[in-house]
């Protein structure tokens, strides 16, 4: 008998990682997070989403950019 994995929402996922709901969509249509769509929702297997938070990620922009 297989175990189902542990799951959470976008939304929720979210909130403990302090991305946005947006930006976990994308990393699950690029495959770098694990989930399911059930309709128009995303799920994300919760085990995938702490591996992907202890990978060291470039950091974005700090602000807008000045004109020099």
């Amino acid at each position: 008998m297989e175990q189902q994995r542990p799951y959470l929402t976008t939304t929720q996922a979210a909130e403990r990682s302090g991305l946005s709901p947006s930006y976990m969509t994308l990393l699950l249509r690029q495959g770098k997070l694990e989930g399911f769509q059930v309709v128009r929702d995303w799920l994300i297997y919760t085990d995938s989403l702490e591996a992907f938070l202890a990978t060291t990620r470039k950091p974005g922009p700090k602000g807008p950019r000045t004109k020099a």
